[in-house]
């Protein structure tokens, strides 16, 4: 009995990475796409999500996307603004959380990028499109949701002749959760790119960095 097929979105951070982890386990991986809109982390996350796509033998296409900025004025884009960082970060406080989440937030970046790789799902031939998001962050981003993902597959009914479905391996865990089963999957967390920042090395204090070394402490047995 053949595989099922997928298409994977891969940005080279810890959930999309775990997801292609999954994927490539339990599906025939056609495609990795990587999404460049024109991010201050493009560069690393391209290299990153190669390199990854590499080491599993899997093709991977970066799609680029340079209009982002004609309608976004989020901090991940634009020059002149400044990603929060440090004590302006907080992964307790909620309010504080969904402020800064605003600071980062691109209009319907992930209904955009899921939409567009439907688009080569169903020219490839492949059944799902399989993308990274977490219980965690869906707390103050809603398109990385279940519910997203239910709605959004209600649409690709509709604009996709093979009716592609989105599927989602850790809609249901938070990040601790999704590092423990990674490294049961020998996940390479050191080769992976969690930054908003491009610099050589990540940069340890934007909320995307703090969530994900906050859970490899937490999910990541001693020694490992």
């Amino acid at each position: 009995m053949s595989q099922t097929q997928s298409v994977v979105l891969l940005s080279g951070g810890l959930d999309s990475s775990y997801n292609l982890w999954r994927a490539h386990r339990d599906s025939e991986v056609v495609l990795v796409l990587t999404f460049d809109y024109g991010q201050k982390a493009a560069r690393k996350e391209v290299e990153t999500s190669a390199q990854l796509a590499q080491r599993l033998g899997l093709a991977h296409q970066v799609v680029h996307l340079p209009w982002f900025d004609l309608f976004t004025q989020t901090a991940l884009v634009k020059a002149e603004a400044e990603v929060p960082k440090a004590e302006e970060v907080s992964l307790t406080d909620l309010g504080q959380a969904e402020q800064t989440a605003q600071r980062v937030w691109v209009p319907n970046r992930n209904g955009i990028f899921l939409n567009i790789a439907a688009g080569f799902a169903e020219g490839l031939g492949a059944e799902y499109v399989v993308v990274g998001f977490n219980r965690e962050e869906a707390v103050t981003f809603p398109d990385n949701s279940q519910e997203f993902i239910w709605a959004l597959n209600q649409s690709l009914l509709f604009s996709t002749a093979s009716q592609v479905k989105v599927r989602c391996y850790s809609t249901d865990m938070d990040k601790s959760q999704i590092v423990s089963s990674g490294h049961q999957l020998g996940l390479p967390f050191s080769e992976l790119w969690p930054c908003y920042l491009g610099g050589e090395s990540i940069c340890g204090q934007c909320e995307s960095c703090q969530r994900y070394l906050r859970a490899l402490k937490a999910g990541l047995p001693e020694g490992a």
